[in-house]
Parts: structure tokens; C-alpha cells; sequence
């Protein structure tokens, strides 16, 4: 085997212009195999009596790691190295696209010293690594920080999410690709409800670069609110979250595979693809949005605000959760041999005309007085359309020095902390008082029935429920839909099924209202109904909501 030595003009982070070398197949020593390395791609070319080999060529963009090590036993003086892809390919049995995993072995043996053949075998893998590193799935015009490596990650798995196969479907997927791409991990298993909640409160977060959950949405909902209930809920909050879908809705894991550009996926194909992200380790900003109810009580939450319809079949479908996320389809169809019409008001403030929060003011912990009863103010009803103006303020593009001592590495992840400190400094200004009127600023729908209110900033609400298909994890805006009364059950469940693949705001549904908010308040007026907040049931009454864009952080593509 001959190598070309590294020209040092050309090295960067251990990969040079190109590397080359020969190698044999791990499994065949008669085949030979030429292979070369640049920053953005790894060439293997098979070497034969005949011109025009088979040449396989890899994007590092899809490479999670390599690894390297001596021979299985004493009497092999060869080295090894295994590089892993994750790349995008055709599907065995349906049309499409999914990423599927691919392993590349070499032997190494030039010389008979097994010492200088790992030497060589590792150096190669330090600098498929490097080029890894290099390489990940970005999008234009976002900025991304990256968690450190090595890094020391936190992964939360409920045993009874879903099916109940959460923790099989880890070891059975997950926990090999970890591996390969050499991310050390602590495995939590969570025992009770809240238990993860008590975990993000009391944890020395200063040994974790990454808390992960391997569950459904609402393991998700737990930490983000034992977080922000710490005393250093600032600098806690800024703990990189990453989503593994494990659960039945895996909102959020289908949005962090949205916002990736990939082809959709489901089921096995959507894990392994959130498994990919987590091994690439990119992160970029989060909003959360703050959710007053009509105690005491203030939540956070990261993904969704829904009465009425939502609502309903969340909560109801609970029962099917055994037969897995088809449970949602159960629920609606049932929920819509009963459709129920709620009696409500609601106001919100249109994002065009959010005014910005005075810096410098500190954010505020749960308010301690029980708030009054919410009312709307009395001036003329205003029914927003969905062509109204929305302001979308570019939350990429502040530079900062400072670092971020939770293991982001990246010189762009700057951009990324100056937000979130930002963010932090807010409270929530641009909600009144509960005993207080909303602003002239605000839009106020006059009192009437509604099938359903949805306020969303993610992309999907459910793995097959593309909710809100031109939202971001950090556009700084809630997404608020709602339902009159007088649609009809054929109608809305066509609503419901273009929103599939997003096409629900095509339908032309003239019951359907859709806008961009920053804020809003909701007091139903009918006696019974059900409120949840990321899926969880809380407490029926006034509620109101405000955005914090990029509080928190998130791995993502």
C-alpha cells in the first residue's frame, strides 16, 4: 500500500487536499481497493486486471464516524477502519427516498509490524471524523452552534411511550449509531409521570452537553419545565434538547426532520433519521412560549396550544394508544360522529405588530397572585384573513464573544447564545394583565362558536400532521388556526387530511382562519371543554400565551 503524505498548506482540522491509499476488503484480501479522501466526499474504486472499476463515491455530508482497530486476533498483523453513512437512498419495497445505513471496512496491512498498521488505520479514521465534522446537513441562511465532542449526553427514555416500545426500539436502532459516531451517553430510564420533570430540575446539568428524550412529546414537555422551574433557569434552559421519536405523536421529531429538507419519513425511517441529526450533532435556536393559566400556574411549552377539536381527540384517543400513532386517526373519526361546537372568545396580537420588549428587564418566574378572570375588550370585532402581514424578524444574525459553557464549539454558535441571552432578558410584556383588556393593537374575534383553536410553532403536530408546513423551530412567531361553527364533518375531515402534506390552507375552507401571532388570549365561555398544552391536559379556563423566540436550543438539521 503506498500513501501520499498530507501537504501541510492544505491540512485543515487533520484532512488534507485529498488522501490516498490501497487497501484490501475486510472480508475478501483478494480485492483491492483504491481509496480517496477530500474534505467533502470518500471515493472507494475497485482495483482490477481490467479498466473501469466499480467506483462508489460517499458524501461526508452523510457520515456520522469512523472507527479503527487491530485484528481480531494475534495472528492478523492488519489494522482496520470502518467508516459509517447514513446517505439518502431508494426504498426496498415502496417509491422514494430514506436514509438507510451503509459500512465501509478496509484492512490495512503494508507492513508486518500490527503497531504501525492501527497507527495508519487511525489516522485515516481521525481524518474521516474531522471530515465529518466538516460536513453536515445545512440549511441556508441558518445558523448553527454544535454540541462538543467529546460529549457527555443525557438521553431520557420512557419505557411506556407509544406501544411500549421505546427502549427496544433504542437498543434495537439508536444505540448502534451512537457508537459508530462515538457519542458517549448515559441511559435514564424514567420511572413515573413527572419524573423526568423532577430529574431537568434537580440535575448537575454542568456534566451533560446534551439532555435527549426517546419518548413521545409530552417527556419533552416534562423537562423543559423542570428546567425552567431551576434556580438557574437561565443558563439551564440554554442545554442542548435533542428528540428521538419513541411515543405516539413525535411532533416534534417529524418538524426536526422537516426543517432537515429530507423526504418525509415515518415510523423506523423518522428514528433513524432523528438518530442521524443527534450523531451530527448541529444546534440551532428554539422558541418557547409561555402559557399563562387561569391559576397561578405558568407553563412553558414547545409546541402547541389547542382547544376544542385538538384537543378532544388528544385526550381521548389516550385509550388507543396501544395500537400506536394510528391512535390519533381513531380519535378523530370518533371525535367527528360527535363533533361538539365551543363558545369562546379570542384575541390575539398580529406578529406585524408586535413592539419589541425593553432590554434589560428580567424575566419573570411563575406570578405569585392567582389572576381574575380574563376580558376581552369591547372594541369592534376584527376577523384576520390568512394574507395578513407578518413580520419576520431574521433571529440569525446577532454576532456575540461570549461562550457557551454547555459544550457549543462552533465560533458561529456566537450568533446563536447573543439570542437566547436576549430572550432571556424578556418577560412577558406583551401580555396584558389578566384583569385587563387587550390593546387597540390586537385583533379581537367577536364571541362566536368554534369547532377548535390551535396555536403551533412547530411544523408538524403529529408525525402525518404537517400543521403549520412554513414554520420553523425559531421564526418567533405562534401559528394560530381555528374552526367556526358550521363546517361540516365531511369538510373538516378533509381539512384534516390535506393537512397530511400541508395542503389544508389550499382548501379555500372559508370556516378556516389562519394568522401569525405573538401573543393571544382565549376564555371559552362554555362550561365544559378541555385545554391542552403539548398535548397535555390542563386546567379548563382563560388562558393566554406569548412567544420567547430562541429561548431554548435545539439538535437539529
Amino acid at each position: 500500500m503506498e500513501n501520499s503524505e498530507p501537504d501541510p498548506s492544505r491540512q485543515r482540522n487533520g484532512v488534507a487536499g485529498v488522501l490516498y491509499g490501497e487497501f484490501t476488503d475486510a472480508l475478501n484480501d483478494r480485492l483491492r481497493c483504491s481509496v480517496s479522501l477530500t474534505q467533502s466526499r470518500l471515493t472507494v474504486r475497485r482495483i482490477c486486471a481490467s479498466p473501469g472499476g466499480a467506483t462508489l463515491v460517499f458524501n461526508m455530508t452523510d457520515c456520522v464516524g469512523c472507527r479503527a482497530h487491530g485484528g481480531p486476533d494475534g495472528a492478523d498483523v492488519g489494522a482496520y477502519f470502518s467508516a459509517y453513512f447514513y446517505p439518502l437512498q431508494s426504498r426496498w419495497m415502496s417509491a422514494g427516498v430514506a436514509r438507510q445505513r451503509v459500512e465501509q471496512r478496509f484492512r490495512v496491512a503494508p507492513v508486518r509490524d500490527p503497531l504501525a498498521n492501527l497507527r495508519e488505520a487511525e489516522r485515516w479514521a481521525r481524518c474521516i471524523r474531522d471530515a465529518s465534522m466538516l460536513q453536515a446537513p445545512r440549511r441556508d441562511g441558518v445558523v448553527y452552534g454544535r454540541v462538543r465532542r467529546p460529549c457527555r449526553v443525557m438521553i431520557l427514555v420512557n419505557p411506556h411511550s407509544g406501544r411500549g416500545q421505546a427502549l427496544q426500539r433504542f437498543t434495537g436502532r439508536v444505540q448502534g449509531m451512537l457508537t459508530e459516531a462515538a457519542v458517549p451517553y448515559t441511559l435514564v430510564i424514567t420511572e413515573h409521570q413527572n419524573h423526568a420533570r423532577e430529574l431537568a430540575r434537580k440535575a448537575d446539568l454542568s456534566q451533560w452537553d446534551a439532555l435527549v428524550i426517546m419518548s413521545g412529546d409530552g417527556l419533552l414537555f416534562e423537562v423543559i419545565n423542570g428546567l425552567m422551574e431551576r434556580e438557574d433557569w437561565q443558563e439551564a434552559i440554554r442545554t442542548p434538547l435533542g428528540i428521538l421519536p419513541g411515543g405516539s405523536g413525535n411532533a416534534l421529531a417529524a418538524s426536526v426532520h422537516h426543517y432537515s429538507q429530507s423526504p418525509p419519513a415515518w415510523n423506523e425511517e423518522l428514528l433513524l433519521s432523528c438518530g442521524f441529526l443527534l450523531c451530527k450533532g448541529l444546534v440551532v435556536s428554539m422558541d418557547l412560549v409561555s402559557v399563562h393559566l387561569s391559576s397561578r400556574q405558568r407553563l412553558f411549552s414547545f409546541l402547541s396550544l389547542a382547544w376544542g377539536f385538538v384537543a378532544d381527540v388528544d385526550a381521548e384517543s389516550e385509550k388507543y394508544r396501544h395500537v400506536g400513532a394510528v391512535r390519533f386517526l381513531m380519535g378523530t373519526l370518533a371525535r367527528l360522529a360527535s363533533l361538539t361546537v365551543y363558545r369562546g372568545r379570542l384575541a390575539y396580537l398580529p406578529a406585524a405588530e408586535a413592539p419589541k420588549p425593553p432590554r434589560g428587564s428580567a424575566a419573570a418566574h411563575p406570578p405569585a397572585s392567582t389572576p381574575r378572570r380574563p376580558s376581552l375588550c369591547s372594541s369592534p370585532p376584527r376577523r384576520l384573513t390568512p394574507d395578513t402581514p407578518a413580520n419576520q424578524n431574521s433571529l440569525h444574525k446577532h454576532n456575540s464573544a461570549e461562550q457557551n459553557r454547555r459544550g457549543i464549539t462552533d465560533a458561529s454558535n456566537n450568533a446563536i447564545t447573543n439570542r437566547t441571552a436576549e430572550a432571556r432578558s424578556q418577560d412577558d410584556s406583551l401580555l396584558p394583565g389578566p384583569d385587563q383588556p387587550v390593546p387597540e393593537s390586537w385583533t379581537v374575534v367577536r364571541e362566536e362558536d368554534f369547532v377548535l383553536v390551535l396555536a403551533i410553532y412547530q411544523s408538524h403536530l403529529a408525525e402525518d400532521l404537517r400543521a403549520a408546513p412554513g414554520a420553523t423551530a425559531d421564526d418567533g412567531v405562534i401559528h394560530l388556526f381555528y374552526v367556526t361553527a358550521g363546517i361540516s364533518r365531511p369538510a373538516l375531515l378533509r381539512l384534516f387530511l390535506a393537512m397530511e402534506k400541508g395542503g389544508h390552507l389550499a382548501c379555500g375552507c372559508p370556516h378556516l382562519v389562519y394568522a401569525k401571532v405573538r401573543a393571544l388570549r382565549l376564555e371559552p365561555v362554555s362550561p365544559q371543554g378541555r385545554i391542552t398544552v403539548d398535548g397535555e391536559t390542563v386546567e379548563y379556563g382563560p388562558v393566554q400565551a406569548q412567544v420567547h423566540p430562541g429561548l431554548a436550543r435545539l439538535i437539529s438539521g
